[in-house]
């Protein structure tokens, strides 16, 4: 189930425009992202290889079960790791981009521990 960060990026993206658009196609993803349309296709292309979406003949991206486990767990990281660094002071521009980072590298166990331990508290 190992992906690499884009191919995270762009799986996370389809799981929150799906929260909120009808359905998911690529120029909503290259306009979320700032990217253009041909890269976005490219990258769709591959994860579509993958299995981790699927496309319908008219345009409309759906992430599979193994797209929507990845993509939901970096839309987890993301959200604790940005709550938890504007908890800390760290202005919210800031949470968020350290977040993005922070939410790709960082082990399945030490992500854990850090839930334990600030749920603890």
């Amino acid at each position: 189930m190992k992906v690499n960060e884009s191919a995270e990026n762009y799986l996370e993206t389809i799981l929150v425009l799906s929260k909120s658009h009808p359905v998911v196609r690529s120029v909503d993803i290259a306009e979320e992202l700032g990217f253009k349309k041909s890269s976005v296709s490219v990258a769709m292309k591959n994860l579509r290889e993958s299995n981790h979406i699927t496309v319908t003949k008219e345009g409309f991206i759906y992430l599979t079960e193994s797209g929507r486990a990845i993509a939901e767990m970096i839309y987890e990281r993301h959200e604790f790791l940005s709550a938890w660094l504007t908890s800390l002071g760290v202005d919210q521009e800031i949470a968020t981009e350290d977040a993005c980072r922070i939410e790709h590298v960082i082990s399945k166990e030490s992500f854990e521990a850090m839930k334990q331990y600030i749920n603890k508290r």
